[in-house]
């Protein structure tokens, strides 16, 4: 039917989660909570809403997310900026 909601932060995802990936996440979460795949035309309108402000909140959410331990930690003491 549809993909499963993946990680879309580094370092699960090996870049920045594209404005695709943040909408598909959004789009399988309405479709679980729904509980339909694509909605009748009556709600159509709710349905696109929704996938919009979560897919926003999901853009707010990894815009604000702090993750510790990635590349910048691991970089050896010598180096400048080094942990």
């Amino acid at each position: 039917m549809c993909r499963s909601i993946k990680t879309l932060r580094p370092p699960v995802l090996s870049e920045e989660a594209t404005e695709d990936d943040v909408r598909a996440a959004a789009l399988q979460y309405v479709r679980k909570v729904s509980g339909f795949r694509a909605p009748a035309e009556h709600n159509r309108e709710v349905f696109e809403r929704a996938v919009q402000e979560i897919a926003a909140a999901t853009q707010a959410l990894l815009d604000g997310l702090e993750v510790r331990g990635g590349a910048a930690a691991k970089r050896p003491a010598s180096e400048p900026g080094a942990a």
